[in-house]
């Protein structure tokens, strides 16, 4: 039987890991799109601006929300999402830090 060893790695790389895996569907980059270019957003305009269903954009939001990328809010029937700009910042910095300590290693082999 398989068991998971994620809680083996340290805290920033399994924070890494789980942005990576949030980002990792081309919807959910694009929904990230949509939702930048507004200040709110309302579901079913990214569904309009998507060519998913309804049901499978919100799957793709859950995703977003629980990594704390995105933050929702109900307004009566409708939930209106806009991007976690403080989450989204700190997420940035860790790639970006991973990115220069991985590089700074780089012997330019292969």
């Amino acid at each position: 039987m398989a068991f998971n060893k994620k809680e083996e790695f340290g805290k920033k790389e399994q924070e890494l890991a789980d942005l990576a895996k949030a980002l990792s569907h081309p919807a959910r980059i694009a929904i990230l799109k949509v939702l930048a270019q507004k200040n709110e957003c309302i579901c079913g305009e990214i569904v309009e601006v998507l060519p998913l269903a309804q049901s499978t954009v919100s799957q793709h939001l859950k995703e977003l929300r629980n990594v704390g990328l995105i933050e929702g809010s109900l307004d009566g029937p409708r939930s209106c999402y806009c991007i976690n700009w403080k989450t989204f910042e700190r997420f940035e910095k860790t790639f970006n830090e991973f990115f220069t300590k991985t590089n700074a290693n780089n012997p330019a082999c292969c």
